[in-house]
């Protein structure tokens, strides 16, 4: 007799959904690496963009919300704007989701490696055999993050519950930390707070203003983790619960964090001091031991969020695997475990190849400035077609429940179009901006090309998935179960979940 297949196990609830949300987010590495380059774009309006931005972010999450409640589905916005943009924008926004994923993974690989070696540097460990342990090392950050990257590796694979409990806890002290230092920073700061931080008028320059907003939504980036795995939750809205209430922290969190970092710092100070600004913040505020707390927080928001990014790209790939536009070996689920084992060590081992070919670019900072200012790209692509999708999918209220659809037809439409309006404005500038190719972050081709092609590699891979894998998806003829392997796990506790 012919065994049943293995699933994924339903297990997780709304505090699991929040704590894979708040560690891709990564509140503190936002904030402790991203400051700097936020301020080098907009100067003190930091809190401002931060402030603009999270506007179309919650319409966006708005869309999310209601897409889950109609059909719960780990492959989230590639389903959905497939089935309400067409198939070749859905997949276009299941690719640049993955790859923009596995090329953060790639750079968080090499700033957890820093981090550790900068550990190494505060307990006087400066070199072994004749090896200098230099945290600016792009080499040797790389190769000490991979060995991390196969450790989460481990968490990833033996379930998702395990590792939201680790990162739960990862998440406690983070934030101690963080809000202590901030706080500090707030009470005893010797530069006055100015309303004018909050002013997104100040911001005299339009490019720097479309820049500082992608860079902001980067910020963001990450609270849709939690539908990722919303097929693992006991009731279909905990996902949505989980994003909404990571989402709402995050902003608190970043607008705290961008106050007092200006509170303690002047604009040269955080300029000079970029991706180091929180361990600087540490340094200037206490002494040793606990000047390293917040080096401590850095890793350990690090750490989660490499693990964090591995649970929702191995799922998204199970989602297109079981529609055939992607193979067959990412569908496989562990019987013992419930995950999809062998897609998770794919995705990392991936993502491990992709941080060594991100050597190319010498130095550590500029490797993640050109990472951030890239993936912000992507990420206002699919976000925005995303909340397009949402907006189709129930235009029908418009003539039925106008009040209704100005919640989830018109606030989601109009905040996709506004990211994909800053995309494409940021986009032309960069085309601009430079007349030669350079492997830097100040070079406009450079940073256009990485989204471009990411964008292009997708549409290669849609037309293999329509024409050589023929697969069901492009046809409209979606089979929820996908494959002998893994069925669709479209239930919630109450029953089937009915699709509009």
């Amino acid at each position: 007799m012919r065994s049943e297949p293995p699933v994924l196990r339903r297990s997780l609830g709304v505090v699991d959904g929040i704590a894979i949300a708040a560690s891709s987010t990564a509140a503190t590495t936002s904030i402790g690496i991203g400051m700097g380059s936020l301020a080098a774009t907009v100067g003190l309006q930091a809190p401002a963009v931060l402030l603009v931005a999270f506007v179309p972010i919650l319409g966006i999450a708005t869309a999310y919300a209601r897409l889950n409640r109609h059909e719960r589905n780990m492959g989230s916005g590639y389903v959905w704007v497939g089935r309400s943009l067409g198939p070749w924008l859905g997949f276009l926004t299941g690719w640049v989701t993955l790859v923009g994923t596995l090329i953060f993974m790639a750079y968080t690989s090499a700033v957890t490696g820093s981090v550790f070696l900068q550990f190494a540097n505060k307990a006087q460990l400066y070199a072994i055999g004749g090896l200098r342990l230099d945290p600016n090392s792009t080499a040797l950050s790389t190769l000490v993050g991979l060995v991390v990257l196969a450790a989460v590796t481990v968490t990833a694979v033996t379930g998702v519950r395990k590792a939201t409990r680790l990162q739960a806890w990862l998440l406690v002290f983070e934030y101690t930390v963080l809000l202590g230092f901030c706080g500090w920073a707030m009470a005893t700061g010797a530069h006055g707070f100015s309303w004018s931080w909050l002013n997104p008028f100040a911001v005299h320059d339009a490019t720097g203003f479309a820049q500082g907003l992608v860079l902001a939504v980067f910020f963001f980036w990450g609270w849709d983790a939690a539908f990722s795995v919303t097929e693992e939750t006991h009731d279909v809205g905990d996902a949505g619960r989980g994003g909404f209430i990571a989402l709402f922290t995050m902003l608190a969190l970043f607008l705290f964090g961008s106050v007092a970092f200006q509170r303690e710092m002047s604009l040269p100070e955080l300029l000079e001091q970029g991706p180091q600004a929180l361990t600087y913040l540490g340094a200037k505020l206490a002494d040793e031991p606990w000047a390293s707390l917040p080096l401590l927080a850095l890793l350990f928001s690090a750490v989660a969020s490499l693990q964090s990014s591995v649970i929702p790209t191995a799922r998204g790939l199970l989602a297109m695997g079981r529609d055939r536009t992607m193979g067959r070996v990412w569908t496989r689920v562990s019987p013992r475990y419930g995950s999809p084992a062998v897609g998770t060590v794919l995705v990392t081992s991936i993502s491990a190849a992709m941080a060594l070919l991100a050597l190319a670019i010498p130095k550590l900072n500029e490797m993640i400035l050109a990472a951030v200012d890239s993936i912000g790209l992507v990420v206002a692509l699919y976000y925005g077609l995303t909340a397009l999708a949402g907006a189709v999918r129930f235009r029908g209220l418009l003539r039925t429940a106008p009040r209704e659809a100005l919640r989830a037809v018109v606030v989601p439409g109009v905040s996709g179009l506004a990211l994909l309006g800053i995309g494409c404005y940021l986009g032309r500038d960069y085309a601009t901006m430079s007349d030669h190719f350079e492997l830097s972050p100040d070079n406009g081709w450079f940073m256009l090309s990485v989204p471009a092609a990411i964008v292009l590699s997708g549409l290669v891979m849609a037309a293999v998935a329509k024409y050589r894998r023929r697969s069901p998806y492009f046809s409209g003829h979606r089979t929820d179960a996908g494959t002998d392997t893994v069925p669709l796990a479209a239930t919630d506790a109450r029953g089937p979940v009915q699709h509009p």
